[in-house]
C-alpha cells in the first residue's frame, strides 16, 4: 500500500526556520581561534602615519590600529589583546590568506578585483580616500595634467601603481614611474631628488609631509584627486561569523558618534532609558549572541577608543599632526558618507 505524504504547512516550515536563527550564533572557527589563543592578530602597515604606525618604544598608534583595539576589546574585553604584525604590500594578502593575521588593516583600498578574486573580503569602508601627488613648490606645478614627461616615484603592486599608469595613459602624459618595492623606499626617493612627484593617497601624503620633509612648507599636495580609495579592514572568505563581527564592530563605532556616545560618558549612558543607547550598550536587547559575543560588546569597544569621530581625530583630524578635514568622512547626516546600519 502507498503511503502518501504531504508538505509542512507553510507557518510551521516558517516557524522551524525562525527557531533555527532566533537563538546564539555560531561563534565561528576565527573567533573560536581567538578566543582560545587569547589575542587577536592584525596585519598593519611597516609604518603610515595616521593610520598604522610604531614609535621608538614600539607602540603603534592609528586610525587602523585603533580599529583593530576595539576589535579585541569587543571580542576579549581588552583592547591591549592584539598581537600588531607589520606586512608590505607584497605580503598583506598573503598574510591574510594563510591565517597569519586573523584581519587585515593596512590602508588597503576596497576594489573589485580584490573583493572578488583574493579569497578575502573587505568589511567596511573605515576611511574614504583619493590618490594624489606630492611635489617641490618650486616646480609651481597648480594640476596633475602637467606632470606631461615627469618622473613619478611610486611603490609597487598597489593600486596607486595602476592607478597613475590609467591617468597619464588616459591624458597622454608619458609619465614615468619610478616604482619601489616599499612605501619608505618610495618616499625617500622623492626626498632624495630621485624623481619630480611622489603619489599615493592624500592621507599618507600629508603625513610624510608633515613628519619626512625638512621642510613641510617646500612641498605642496596637488588638490586634484586621480582616483577614489574606499579603506577599510579585510578577513578571509568562507567564516560568516567573523566577518559579522569585524564589520559590525565599525559601524558600532560609527552609531555611538551618530548618537553622542563618547569614551568619556558611555558608562553613564548605559543608565539612560534610550532604547537605542541600550540596544548598543549592552543594557537592552542583547545584540552580542548574535555574533558570538558578550552583551556589552560594543559598549567594550567605544570604552576603548571612543567613537568613530573620536578616532578620527585623534589620529588624523585636528587633534592630529596630520590636521585632514573630515571630508566625506563625517558622518551621512553632517554630509558625509559614514552609515552605519542600525544595531538592533
Amino acid at each position: 500500500m502507498r503511503r502518501r505524504f504531504t508538505a509542512l504547512p507553510t507557518l510551521l516550515l516558517a516557524l522551524i526556520v525562525q527557531l533555527s536563527i532566533s537563538g546564539a550564533a555560531h561563534a565561528g572557527k576565527t573567533l573560536d581561534a581567538i578566543k582560545q589563543r587569547g589575542q587577536l592578530r592584525c596585519g598593519v602597515s611597516n609604518g603610515v602615519a595616521g593610520f598604522s604606525a610604531a614609535d621608538a618604544k614600539g607602540l603603534w598608534s592609528g586610525l587602523d590600529v585603533d580599529v583593530c583595539r576595539a576589535v579585541a576589546a569587543a571580542v576579549l574585553g581588552q583592547p591591549d589583546k592584539v598581537a600588531f604584525v607589520p606586512l608590505t604590500s607584497q605580503q598583506r594578502f598573503a598574510a591574510l590568506q594563510s591565517g597569519q593575521v586573523d584581519v587585515l588593516a593596512r590602508n588597503t583600498s576596497w576594489t573589485l578585483t580584490r573583493d572578488a578574486s583574493l579569497g578575502l573580503h573587505f568589511t567596511a569602508v573605515t576611511y574614504y580616500d583619493g590618490q594624489g601627488f606630492l611635489l617641490p613648490a618650486k616646480l609651481k606645478v597648480t594640476g596633475a595634467r602637467q606632470l606631461k614627461g615627469a618622473q613619478v616615484c611610486t611603490q609597487s603592486g598597489t593600486t596607486n601603481e595602476k592607478n597613475l599608469a590609467d591617468f597619464s595613459r588616459t591624458h597622454r602624459l608619458g609619465i614615468k614611474p619610478v616604482v619601489f618595492d616599499t612605501y619608505e623606499a618610495a618616499f625617500k626617493a622623492y626626498f632624495a631628488g630621485r624623481c619630480q612627484a611622489f603619489t599615493t593617497d592624500v592621507s599618507a601624503l600629508s603625513g610624510i609631509r608633515n613628519k619626512e620633509a625638512p621642510k613641510p612648507e617646500d612641498h605642496v599636495i596637488l588638490p586634484e584627486l586621480i582616483s577614489k580609495e574606499p579603506l577599510g579592514p579585510l578577513v578571509r572568505r568562507g567564516d560568516d561569523e567573523w566577518f559579522a563581527v569585524v564589520r559590525w564592530t565599525v559601524f558600532a563605532l560609527q552609531e555611538a558618534e551618530e548618537l553622542g556616545i563618547t569614551k568619556a560618558n558611555a558608562a553613564e549612558r548605559r543608565k539612560g532609558d534610550d532604547p537605542a543607547v541600550q540596544r548598543l550598550l549592552g543594557t537592552g536587547e542583547d545584540t552580542g549572541k548574535l555574533l558570538g559575543l558578550e552583551k556589552d560588546w560594543a559598549f567594550r569597544a567605544i570604552q576603548a577608543v571612543g567613537h568613530y569621530g573620536e578616532v578620527f581625530e585623534r589620529n588624523v583630524g585636528n587633534q592630529s599632526v596630520l590636521k585632514l578635514p573630515r571630508g566625506l568622512n563625517r558622518l551621512w547626516n553632517q554630509g558625509g558618507l559614514m552609515y552605519a546600519p542600525p544595531v538592533r
